[in-house]
């Protein structure tokens, strides 16, 4: 097998969490001398240690994955669980830690007679933790400001991603449910998976160790 088909082309997200992702990989042994993260190149490459980095989109991290441009990946759980892409999923990597949480205006109670209306940008969760909750719910698709629409009453809660939470108090909401602690994960294509396993069981192992230091 040649070097270029051992090389392993990883997607990172574009942005404040892939630069701490691809300090992780720097500290594994897999980083790109001279490149460090402040340039607008979006291909880097280490021909020695066998991997390529293809700066994306974080929302496109999986697509690149899943149809096998990328053969590893590195993406928000949230959008994993939203877009439920075919591949693997390899590690935890402990970065990007934040909340996927139902938020409503303080003192909201929830009027189980009608239809819940709920604001958001990950209609595909929404549905699926209500369904597990036998609620009906009308699902809002919003890409912004998700906390603006229970203020103007077009939705009655909302589900977002929730870091600090200091958004929703100056805002007069409030958190209600944890529907999932998020964190980035490192994803891989199946078949990359079967016919690269070596060299992606040795960078698994590289940042385990990594982590653990």
């Amino acid at each position: 097998m040649n070097q270029i088909n051992k090389t392993l082309n990883i997607a990172l997200p574009k942005g404040r969490i892939g630069d701490k992702v691809y300090d992780i990989f720097v500290s594994a042994g897999y980083g790109c001398a001279g490149y460090d993260g402040s340039d607008r190149c979006l291909v880097v490459e280490n021909r020695d240690a066998g991997v390529k980095y293809l700066w994306v989109k974080p929302a496109d991290v999986p697509v690149y994955v899943e149809r096998g441009a990328a053969d590893l990946g590195v993406a928000g759980k949230d959008i994993l669980l939203e877009e439920a892409p075919d591949t693997f999923e390899l590690l935890d990597l402990g970065v990007g830690v934040c909340r996927l949480m139902i938020a409503a205006p303080r003192g909201f109670r929830d009027d189980t007679g009608r239809t819940l209306r709920v604001a958001t940008k990950y209609p595909r969760i929404a549905s699926e933790y209500y369904a597990s909750l036998c609620r009906d719910i009308d699902i809002i698709k919003l890409n912004g400001s998700i906390e603006l629409a229970p203020l103007t009453g077009l939705s009655d809660v909302i589900l977002d991603i929730v870091e600090t939470g200091t958004t929703l108090r100056e805002n007069g909401l409030e958190t209600l449910d944890l529907v999932f602690n998020v964190s980035a994960r490192l994803i891989a294509n199946k078949a990359a998976y079967r016919f690269k396993n070596d060299a992606i069981t040795a960078l698994c192992g590289a940042i385990k160790a990594s982590l653990a230091r």
